[in-house]
């Protein structure tokens, strides 16, 4: 059984209930109390809306930390403007978040003047939530809410259970990719309901071990593993897996990503996508080593990203055009060992029936296919 420090409690709940606005100092020097516990220790956010600047949390930490965000935090658009970090949890070993409270984003405003999904020469805007470089950690019952860039950054971590997350952005932000992921061994994302605009998740380099199950995404950008291979010294991708999840009125389905005339060359492997459902997604099933946003890189140079051991399995639902599936892999590296199987995706626009599209790889095929699969390689030019 965890033991709290009374004090540590007393505190935070006392000066948050003086105004709306949360005492930066307070709160730090609390966490700094909790943190310095020889025992588990825990702070508490009350019920009501408070305004919160820009704060990192950080360890390392004598005993885990536990926050418990029963209220609403908003961003304090005045300290927090021209940052690229809102909130930051970091550097400690179990940690945990919880509590069913809302962060806030106030993002409304910013989207407005946002062009960073046109261009890469733009003002970045702050990441809600950052999880730097935490180990056996567990997020559970949060909710994100208009974050004004991503929702949920995680780097560096290792071991991290999210459970019971609500993310939600319209459909029309920029940028605002539920939770992205880089430099991670070991991150479960678990009955998740991630609506935004952009990726409802994305894996970035570096990423080992990723179980996602029970997530449902949309609207959105989809699932996505990369985009990768646009900087130098990126790291290998491995052991990704999605099962049992579902997605709504997304853009994109289930997709990899990568850059051609990448500034590395590294391998993404054993990424496995199982049981999933499709509610009108568009591009459901998409390899494309092509990805060249605002047309800033040379197509004329194959991708250099390996892409090994890939496999979709029982996907069955509704396409929103008839790119049902595209494995468009790079001409220099061809895609290795992807399996296709037990796969049912139905298009009914007046364009034509839902096709499949190879371009340098040969599927292994098993069980069914609709659309009917491509069974050899399709050389594209690049």
């Amino acid at each position: 059984m965890l033991r709290y420090s009374p004090l540590v409690l007393l505190q935070v709940l006392t000066l948050l209930r003086v105004s709306h606005c949360i005492d930066m100092q307070a709160l730090l020097k609390a966490f700094t109390s909790a943190c310095q516990s020889p025992s588990p220790s825990k702070v508490v956010i009350p019920k009501g809306e408070f305004k919160l600047g820009e704060i990192e949390l950080r360890g390392p930490c004598k005993a885990p930390v536990e926050i418990t965000l029963q209220g609403t935090v908003k961003a304090d658009g005045n300290s927090i403007a021209g940052r690229e970090k809102w909130v930051v949890f970091g550097n400690m070993n179990g940690f945990k978040l919880n509590g069913g409270g809302v962060f806030d984003g106030e993002g409304n405003a910013a989207w407005r003047t946002n062009n960073c999904h046109k261009t890469f020469e733009c003002k970045k805007l702050p990441i809600s939530i950052r999880f730097d470089f935490l180990v056996n950690a567990e997020i559970r019952d949060i909710t994100s809410i208009d974050a004004k860039n991503f929702h949920i950054n995680v780097l560096g971590a290792k071991n991290i259970t999210m459970d019971n997350l609500k993310i939600f952005a319209p459909a029309e932000s920029p940028n605002t990719d539920g939770i992205h992921m880089g430099r991670s061994d070991g991150i479960k994302i678990l009955n998740t309901k991630i609506a935004t605009g952009d990726d409802c998740i994305s894996v970035g380099d570096g990423t080992k071990n990723l179980h996602v199950e029970k997530v449902t995404c949309g609207p959105g950008h989809g699932i996505s593993v990369g985009s990768l291979g646009r900087y130098v010294h990126e790291q290998d991708v491995s052991g990704i897996r999605v099962i049992n999840c579902t997605l709504e009125q997304t853009d994109n389905g289930l997709r990899i990503k990568t850059w051609p005339s990448a500034a590395c060359s590294t391998t993404a492997s054993d990424i496995h996508f199982q049981d999933i459902i499709l509610k009108n997604v568009s591009n459901p099933i998409l390899i494309d080593q092509e990805y060249c946003p605002w047309n800033q890189c040379n197509k004329q140079k194959p991708s250099t990203i390996k892409l090994v051991n890939i496999s979709f399995k029982k996907v069955r639902g509704t396409s929103g055009n008839k790119d049902a599936v595209k494995l468009l892999c790079s001409k220099g590296y061809p895609c290795q060992n992807v399996e296709i199987g037990d796969i049912d995706i139905k298009y009914n626009g007046a364009d034509g029936p839902a096709t499949f599209q190879c371009s340098n790889v040969s599927p292994k095929l098993l069980g069914s296919q609709s659309p009917k699969a491509c069974s050899g390689p399709v050389t594209k030019a690049l």
